[in-house]
């Protein structure tokens, strides 16, 4: 079986479509509709570059637009009366046509056909691989929950074959004299060869001309010469010599094995393709998890029921208690818990309210909510998924090439081995020669079928993959799967890797005769308005303790400083020393000293911030980035397994420190600029290392392509996940564990395949030529050879199945 193609064997329609462009109403960047940003205002939808922006514009969209930044164009009626139900209507409906496009643009580039032990074989339509002579199947990954018509018409072909085969075996052993039953033998035996097995024979034939040779090549020519010779002796019987009868004067006829090899393969074909077809049932459970209908609201303020397909970006749509939710998206109003275990792996229920992201297919929990959709179709997360799943499945590892190189030369030399056998029995073999000569060429072309040879990687790959989504890690490619257990070196991001990425009030240390709720109070109100990651911390921790944010008045933010402003009628202010410095306050006065407890918190990699009131100091909060928890448990059993770990990160020297010390890093490179991070990769690549590289950022993407394996946290930006071979679907660095040991397994899978290929066709061969026969008088019968080519084929596949529950452990 050959395969050293390195290209599409046959060509395939591609689509190519170029999105619409919109502008960015707040920077005035232009961006596709295809931007995971975007928001609704006054029935449009407009799109953004980052979520910067768009949080902005939903924060006032009026005042954005008033202020000069670019508009979509609109109707000059679009927001008056029935004229502005109208454009809201049409725009709508664009939106869902510019959809359905895009859906129908991503299906053009998916459809079609691929071998599945040759994912560089591509067709427009259903046919035979050229390479290997085995049915297409689907690329499309909703096609491949369809019924197999390949299983279907081969399970037909077995039982009639059976039915059939079983009176030739019982004429061949009955010790009953008659001349019908030699032809009542070929009847049987020619339906069984000619219709049972005439898809082997279409397969073989193709293959000749190409000089393609595969597992059909030598089916088709040991059934051939079985069944032809049988023919022969049976209309002519007076042309054979005396060399080729028996005591009795007769010359042997072989139908038996000729019907009996069909049947057999067709066996092994139905019980291969039924395994097979278990190695799709992750992406089938992917696909049942997306609900098929939505609860749309209409402008009037109406709920109607749509399907899925014709949900766009931009509705709002009702999600009831108990429903999946139906497309990412984001809370508009209401509160609940979703049920995101699909997608993180953890069965706790996450918290959810205006604001926060859903994910499309998870499990709405007792609340009721209205979302905005903002990812429909081929865009959601599930497609995602499904997608990456997919054309992992179809990938080649490296490990691949070895069975590649071997099957260019193994059918000619199979071929040549039968022809050696057949002439050394005819040359020296026991009467009646001719014979065991051809039952011995006959055995050799069944036995060594390099079926089992070719399906041991890509069975082995389709069930990791299939597995490991469902553990909530994704494989880009089988490259990436291979690889990343001969890592040796983790190089780790800090911010959304390590740490939750996300700001917190971690301390609050009241002093001056004030207590923690008025400090926290005072603090919370001032910073209420401001945009700042940090000041949203602080809002954040003063709700999380129960103590409502009042008004601040006359707030000033005061660049690199902080700000200031009055609350409850006190003057207020919020920053760090160089603020002290310019108010005239001291940090340090006795008694009330915080110079102290101030660098105690910065060893601890927290962010201080002092708070002054009516002109002296009466504390500081401590704000971080809190590590995620399990991560210390994680990077020591990388540690464990003799994996270096390095954090890399562009933040300071003093934070990077607390965070590799409470973690336990081997290695701390700090104060990176993103430009660099790939540069450090390289180096560790330079000094011979295999390096990993787990990040989340746009500013990780270089480092994450340039190391061996990119690692994205499924949390992280579209570019990073793109940028890398491997995902964690829900930001868990336990998946850094599981998707290591996943590779590991798998692999070791596949040189357990492997082995049993060649080890199979090693003992196979010379016992069909009949190395057993000059000592034990033993040799192997074509029907014999057929059934152990088929169950060759079937321990493989079986052996590659064990990896759903090798992978379920890890």
């Amino acid at each position: 079986m050959h395969s050293g193609s390195q290209g599409p064997v046959r060509a395939h329609r591609l689509s190519v479509l170029a999105p619409p462009t919109e502008t960015d109403p707040v920077c005035g960047m232009a961006v596709t509709r295809e931007a995971p940003e975007r928001a609704t205002f006054e029935g449009r939808t407009y799109y953004f570059c980052c979520g910067g922006c768009r949080t902005k514009f939903e924060t006032d969209p009026g005042a954005v637009l008033k202020a000069g930044a670019a508009r979509p164009p609109a109707p000059a009626e679009h927001a008056r009366g029935a004229h502005a139900e109208q454009a809201r209507n049409a725009q709508a409906e664009q939106a869902r046509d510019a959809q359905a496009e895009q859906a129908r643009g991503a299906q053009a580039s998916d459809d079609g056909w691929t071998c599945p032990m040759h994912p560089e074989v591509m067709s427009d339509q259903p046919g035979d691989c050229p390479l290997c002579g085995m049915a297409l199947e689907p690329r499309s990954p909703a096609a491949s929950s369809e019924a197999n018509p390949e299983l279907a018409e081969m399970t037909r072909r077995f039982w009639v074959s059976l039915a059939l085969a079983v009176p030739v075996v019982v004429l061949a052993m009955a010790m009953v004299a008659g001349a019908w039953i030699p032809w009542a033998q070929a009847i049987l035996t020619s339906v069984v060869v000619l219709w049972g097995g005439q898809v082997f024979f279409a397969r073989a034939l193709a293959s000749l001309p190409k000089r393609r040779w595969n597992m059909f090549t030598l089916i088709g020519l040991g059934v051939a010469v079985a069944y032809g010779y049988s023919l022969v002796v049976l209309a002519f019987p007076d042309l054979f010599p005396a060399l080729v009868r028996d005591k009795k004067g007769e010359v042997g006829l072989y139908f038996e094995p000729a019907a009996a090899i069909v049947t057999l393969v067709l066996l092994g074909q139905v019980l291969e393709l039924r395994a097979r077809q278990r190695t799709g049932a992750a992406i089938r459970a992917l696909l049942d998890l997306s609900p098929k209908r939505a609860l749309r609201i209409r402008p009037d303020g109406g709920d109607e029921e749509v399907a899925l397909e014709a949900v766009a970006a931009g509705d709002r749509l009702r999600v009831r208690p108990g429903e999946k939710i139906p497309v990412d998206g984001r809370v508009l109003e209401g509160d609940s818990a979703v049920d995101e275990s699909m997608i993180t792996g953890e069965p706790v229920p996450v918290a959810k309210g205006p604001g926060d992201r859903l994910v499309g297919a998870t499990l709405n929990g007792t609340g009721a909510l209205v979302m905005r959709a903002e990812r429909v179709g081929e865009g959601t997360l599930l497609a995602h998924i499904v997608r990456l799943v997919a054309e992992a499945q179809r990938s080649r590892a490296p490990i691949q090439r070895l069975a590649d190189s071997v099957s260019g030369v193994f059918v000619p030399a199979v071929v040549g081995a039968a022809v050696v056998a057949f002439a050394a029995w005819a040359l020296v073999g026991p009467a009646p020669r001719l014979p065991h000569a051809l039952l011995a060429a006959v055995s050799v072309l069944i036995i060594a079928c390099p079926c089992a040879l070719g399906l041991a990687t890509p069975m082995s790959i389709m069930v990791a993959t299939g597995r490991a989504a469902a553990a909530g890690v994704l494989f880009k490619n089988a490259e990436a799967l291979e690889v990343l257990r001969e890592v040796d070196t983790m190089v780790i991001d800090k911010t959304g890797t390590l740490t939750q990425g996300k700001p917190e009030l971690l301390s609050v240390v009241a002093t001056g005769g004030e207590d923690d709720r008025t400090l926290l109070r005072l603090a919370a109100s001032l910073e209420r308005g401001s945009e700042h990651p940090l000041a949203a911390a602080i809002v954040r921790g003063a709700a999380a303790r129960g103590i409502a944010a009042g008004e601040g008045a006359g707030v000033e933010a005061l660049a690199g400083r902080g700000l200031r402003g009055r609350v409850d009628g006190r003057a207020v202010a919020l920053g760090n020393t160089r603020l002290l410095d310019e108010l005239g306050v001291p940090a340090g006065a006795n008694p009330r000293d915080m110079t102290t407890r101030a660098d105690e918190l910065r060893a601890t990699g927290q962010t201080v911030a002092f708070v002054v009131a009516d002109g002296r100091l009466i504390g500081l909060l401590g704000l971080g980035d809190p590590i995620k928890p399990g991560a210390a448990e994680v990077i020591a059993a990388l540690r464990a397994e003799g994996v270096r770990t390095v954090l890399l990160t562009g933040d300071s020297h003093v934070t990077a420190a607390a965070v590799g010390r409470a973690v336990g890093v081997d290695e701390i490179e700090a104060e990176v600029l993103p430009a660099d991070k790939a540069a450090t990769v390289a180096r560790l690549q330079a000094g011979g290392h295999r390096v990993a590289m787990a990040g989340d950022g746009i500013n990780d993407a270089p480092a994450l392509a340039r190391a061996d394996v990119g690692i994205a946290m499924g949390t992280g930006t579209d570019v990073a996940l793109e940028s890398a071979g491997v995902t964690l679907l829900g930001g868990d660095l336990a998946g850094l564990l599981r998707a290591r040991r996943i590779s590991r397994a798998t692999i070791t899978n596949i040189k357990q395949n492997l082995f049993f290929a060649f080890v199979y066709n090693a003992l196979g061969v010379p016992l069909a030529a009949g190395i057993l026969y000059p000592l034990f008088r033993l040799q192997l019968t074509p029907e014999i050879a057929a059934a152990a080519m088929a169950l060759s084929s079937v321990s493989v596949v079986g052996n590659a199945l064990r990896l759903r529950f090798t992978a379920a452990r890890t």
